[in-house]
């Protein structure tokens, strides 16, 4: 008798065989692509070189985006709005030597901002490592080593079949809290060389939780329960963590006031009665600061910028929440807890009784008003008007972008982002440059929403070739460019530092509307009284544009001399 089962016909080894072999002509770079794509990356920054190429063909093969720009660097800096948005692991593709190096301003804001880039570099032969000096084009000796103390993580992947491994590993520490930049490097002859490795599947790399110790979040939130005058100062882990309605919470069961660093811009509701704003570099709020007898900090280092140049010193009990443990009770003596910022404040939420305090909205509203009472003879309204012409023109969600200019040092106090996670500016690491590169990758994250770049005159003359970029991918960015001749911040500081006298601020630049319209960009000039109509009509006109407004601005009298 025959059955059914006899009749199944089995594959024979070769057919098997057949059923496994890789596709033809595939190579390292196609296992790169493989493996970025089997963790979840849709869109890659970069720009090609020579021992790249293998993995750009492999890129140019796949279903990938591919976001070139103009230089390695402005690649680094919208890899890193990229990013910051979408808080995915962004890969960013480079090539050996002058390119890599290249990369090393953006991959240090990177680092300073907690931004998840992927950066992978191609490196000479693999004969080539290890120190030899062979001659290759591009060669350093150590490449990596330039990178090291930048990044989170350095990776290298010697043979194809380490390639999924190593990047899969570099992935999951750009992820991990803090996130942050992370170095991949594949030699040249890896990239091109063919493989017999089946197509990679299932990837993994599942970053680890930072979650706080009990012990720790229980005596913290006994010392806020029983505080007399609690206060946070909110930094940027807490937007990075998609904490800011835990916090409000918190702030809310507390009574306790809420300033917001630079970094943390938007993490505390603008006009929410407890909110001191961001008015860190004033005297008034450092003194408020120190008054607190227990100041809780989350998400922030306290450095220069949040301390009012270290002129801060607490003299409460001090609780910190940190993921970059290197920051951890760094400038102050604290209650340290190494923790993701929203892990920590959930469990403090957990364990923390409701304060009462009628009188903390009016101790805000005290602080504020000295605020204004310090500015008010101080002949900034110009200043102030600009900053309030630009809210008013810019869409609540819309994501701005600010370069180290005079205009973007006043945001960093006096601008309501609205949201979290909406204003991003270069304070972290301080490089020029920064913003219209990074709202480029904004825009590319965002599709649909309108992008906002803020720069000086000296600041755009560093990203002006991504005029190009914008045009090529239709990326809905306005920019506005403050044309004052010169380094404006400098001029500032050298005036008040040597006797009135400045040495290279001064600028020729060139005529940045006719230099726009040259690629195709549709630009124009505007004035102080003008400013919030262009504003509004450029951000509402699909595509890119640029905005430019003659203007010598001044910063508010430091309180920290």
């Amino acid at each position: 008798m025959t059955h059914d089962h006899d009749l199944v016909l089995r594959p024979t080894e070769a057919q098997t065989a057949a059923a496994l072999a890789p596709p033809p002509g595939r190579t390292g770079g196609d296992l790169v692509v493989e493996t970025l794509r089997g963790l979840g990356a849709t869109t890659v920054f970069g720009l090609p070189g020579q021992h790249a190429l293998g993995l750009f063909d492999a890129v140019g093969r796949s279903d990938l985006r591919l976001v070139t720009l103009r230089t390695e660097n402005n690649a680094g800096f919208a890899a890193d709005a990229y990013g910051r948005l979408t808080g995915e692991a962004v890969p960013l593709l480079l090539s050996t030597g002058p390119g890599a190096l290249m990369s090393l301003p953006a991959l240090a804001e990177a680092a300073a901002a907690s931004a998840p880039v992927l950066a992978i570099s191609s490196q000479v032969p693999t004969a080539g490592l290890g120190g030899g000096r062979r001659g290759h084009l591009h060669e350093l000796r150590d490449q990596s080593a330039s990178f090291r103390d930048v990044v989170k993580s350095v990776h290298t992947a010697r043979t194809p079949s380490q390639i999924p491994s190593v990047i899969a590993e570099a992935w999951e520490s750009a992820l991990s809290a803090p996130h942050g930049p992370v170095w991949v490097e594949i030699p040249e002859d890896v990239l091109r060389a063919g493989t017999l490795i089946p197509e990679v599947t299932g990837m993994d790399a599942t970053p680890h939780e930072l979650a706080p110790r009990p012990e720790l979040t229980a005596l913290a939130a006994h010392w806020l329960s029983k505080a007399s005058r609690p206060v946070i100062i909110a930094g940027g882990g807490v937007v990075r963590a998609d904490a800011a309605g835990k916090l409000r919470q918190l702030a809310e069961r507390l009574n306790a006031p809420v300033v917001t660093t630079f970094g943390g811009k938007g993490a505390f509701p603008w006009n929410h009665p407890l909110s001191l704003r961001s008015w860190l570099e004033d005297r008034h709020t450092t003194d408020f600061l120190e008054d607190a007898d227990v100041l809780l900090v989350v998400g922030s280092g306290l450095g220069e910028l949040s301390s009012n140049y270290h002129t801060f010193f607490p003299t409460g009990r001090v609780v910190q929440i940190e993921a970059d443990l290197g920051k951890l009770e760094s400038n102050h003596p604290a209650l340290g807890i190494h923790a993701d910022a929203r892990l920590a404040l959930q469990a403090l939420l957990e364990t923390v009784e409701p304060r009462e305090d009628d009188e903390a909205p009016e101790r805000v509203r005290g602080l504020l008003a000295a605020v204004e009472d310090r500015l008010a003879p101080q002949d900034v309204t110009l200043e102030r008007e600009l900053l309030d012409s630009i809210r008013q023109a810019l869409p609540p969600r819309s994501p701005s972008f600010w370069d180290m200019t005079i205009l973007a040092y006043w945001a960093w106090s006096a601008f309501d982002p609205k949201h979290p996670n909406t204003m991003h500016s270069a304070q972290g690491a301080g490089g020029l440059g920064y913003a219209f590169p990074a709202a480029l990758g904004a825009a590319v994250a965002e599709p649909g929403a309108p992008v906002l770049a803020v720069s000086g005159d000296g600041g755009a003359m560093y990203s002006l070739s991504e005029l190009a970029t914008a045009r090529e991918h239709d990326l809905d960015v306005t920019w506005l460019i403050v044309d004052d001749g010169g380094y404006g911040i400098l001029r500032e500081y050298m005036t008040a530092s040597f006797d009135g006298r400045t040495t290279a601020t001064e600028l020729t630049r060139p005529d940045f509307t006719a230099l726009a319209a040259s690629f195709g960009v549709p630009a124009s000039t505007t004035t102080p009284d003008t400013l919030r109509e262009d504003l509004t009509r450029a951000l509402k006109t699909p595509g890119p544009s640029v905005l430019v407004l003659p203007a010598t601005l001044k910063m508010f009298a430091p309180t920290h001399l």
